[in-house]
């Protein structure tokens, strides 16, 4: 499944994309910006993309550039609990240079669409840390409600800083569509 929009797309994660991720993991503000500790290889991403796609319980998208097809980062809906109808949700542009353009924005927008439209789910949550100003910003900017905040939760860098738990609703989600 391909989920297009105007300067971003999403379509399945595969192998193919070890490289790209890869790379996120050799970008320090990238892995300080997620609270990212472990560095792993690209053997280990490879069995972590496996892994991943067998279990039913998420799914995982490459974001790619409309424009020449360029996947730039990767995001993945989880622990989708179609019971209470909710997930977790989480992004990573893989380059700093792509950060600040709009692309994760996007790529958020779609996956709210796909959340809420094609899995008709009532809730999508994240965690972003308090360093995380930008990462907070866009996802004010595209309907996601601080709910919580688990205070100096993450010890990088010699300082602490706070989880913000974020979250939009199906209703959220429409009402902003209205809007748009």
């Amino acid at each position: 499944m391909i989920i297009t929009g105007q300067d971003v797309f999403l379509r399945p994660i595969t192998e193919n994309d070890v490289d790209s991720i890869f790379m996120c993991f050799q970008n320090e503000e990238i892995m300080y910006m997620t609270g990212t500790r472990n560095l792993l290889t690209k053997d280990q991403i490879k069995e972590a993309l496996n892994r991943f796609s067998e279990d039913s319980t998420r799914c995982d998208f490459a974001i790619c550039l409309v424009e020449n097809t360029r996947i730039i980062g990767d995001l993945a809906i989880m622990e989708i609990d179609l019971d209470n109808q909710k997930a977790m949700f989480r992004i990573a542009l893989h380059s700093i240079e792509n950060c600040g353009r709009g692309y994760g924005a996007e790529a958020v927008q779609l996956v709210q669409k796909f959340t809420f439209e094609e899995l008709q789910l009532n809730r999508l949550e994240l965690q972003v840390y308090s360093h995380n100003i930008r990462g907070m910003k866009s996802y004010e900017k595209v309907g996601f409600k601080k709910e919580g905040v688990l205070r100096q939760s993450l010890l990088m860098n010699g300082k602490y800083s706070d989880e913000i738990i974020m979250s939009i609703l199906r209703d959220e989600y429409m009402e902003l569509k209205k809007v748009h």
